[in-house]
């Protein structure tokens, strides 16, 4: 789990307890406000002063509904964190607060219950903290990767449509490469998607049947499409199926085959089978393995095992997108290795119905 934004606080929880109002009362950069169990403020730290831009004297005594807009305490959102706190002990929430000056600023807020000596309900201690720096800095990446994977589209489709025009014109013996160029470019295409689909907020999963030989062939050809005959051999019996977001799911096979590549030079095993509760896809390859004191975090981003080489390439991401794209699509990514011998990586998928 995270760390809060306030585990660097210490006296913070004491604040939680009522018996650190001294140092409240000392600091700026954090507001520290305690409500009675009804959420009328009690007292008013000078961080909430400087924060929130009211003098203590205007809110003490006032609801704390009064921080929200206007929209949020139509939907009843103040009370519905306050009866979360008052039953879980304390929320944490991240929204639009409002100033005394009618502004908005971005705020982190942990909600934490007291309770009296008898265990009754007697208030509750909110901290909160200005992130609105922090989420302007995030507005303008997702900004930029808005507009650039608007941008990107435009050329990707275009080269789709050319390839498409070329298919009557080239000889019967280059159709095969044209072939690829337009698995690849369709490749590209949902991958701009599955961006622009992140940036708008949703997760961009389209479900399908997909019967994952097929779909396992398909991502050895977009990573090794000159030699795939003589390098991967796809292996399976029957016809595994999953019902899964298939373009997201051939890009995880794809970067555990360029993995296995990138790190080997003999054959690369697809191996594909049915479990009583999974659908399973393993690829393994006879290179140079990964130390074992690596497999617990070689899944973690821009974790590279001590074993590789800067000549490799790479960034370290590789493995840690397929855990990503494994567990978003309802199963898990586990690996094995041992250096000299190899390395598998298996995805276990739910079956379809």
């Amino acid at each position: 789990m995270s760390p809060s934004p306030y585990d660097h606080a210490p006296a913070a929880e004491a604040a939680f307890a009522g018996v650190a109002t001294d140092w409240a009362a000392q600091v700026t950069s954090v507001g520290i406000v305690e409500l009675d169990d009804a959420g009328v403020v009690r007292s008013w730290n000078p961080g909430a002063e400087r924060l929130k831009r009211y003098a203590a004297a205007d809110v003490i005594g006032t609801s704390f509904t009064r921080f929200y807009r206007a929209e949020d305490r139509e939907r009843g959102r103040p009370e519905r964190l306050l009866a979360t706190a008052r039953a879980d002990g304390s929320v944490e929430d991240t929204g639009w607060r409002v100033r005394g000056d009618g502004s908005l600023f971005w705020a982190h807020v942990l909600i934490t219950a007291v309770r009296d000596e008898d265990g009754a309900p007697a208030g509750f201690v909110k901290i909160v903290r200005d992130l609105s720096e922090a989420k302007r800095i995030d507005d303008e990446k997702d900004g930029f990767l808005r507009a650039f994977a608007h941008d990107l589209l435009s050329p990707i489709t275009a080269l789709r449509g050319y390839v498409d025009l070329l298919e009557d014109e080239i000889p019967e013996a280059q159709a095969g490469l044209l072939q690829h160029v337009s698995h690849v470019t369709d490749h590209i295409i949902a991958m701009v998607g599955e961006l622009s689909a992140h940036v708008r907020g949703g997760h961009g999963d389209e479900s399908e049947e997909t019967e994952l030989l097929a779909l396992a062939r398909e991502a050895a050809e977009l990573v090794l499409p000159g030699d795939v005959n003589e390098r991967v051999d796809v292996r399976g019996a029957g016809h595994a199926c999953v019902s899964t977001d298939r373009a997201l799911l051939r890009r995880a096979l794809a970067n555990i085959i360029d993995n296995a590549a990138k790190y080997s030079e003999d054959a690369i095993v697809i191996s594909v089978s049915e479990e009583p509760d999974a659908a399973v896809v393993a690829v393994a390859d006879s290179g140079r393995g990964i130390d074992p004191a690596d497999l617990a975090t070689i899944f973690e981003p821009y974790r590279r095992g001590r074993l590789s080489d800067p000549g490799d390439g790479g960034t370290g991401v590789g493995l840690a997108s397929v855990r990503d794209i494994a567990r978003r699509l309802g199963g898990e990514a586990s690996i094995e290795s041992t250096p000299g011998v190899g390395t598998t990586v298996t995805l276990r998928l739910a079956p379809s119905p």
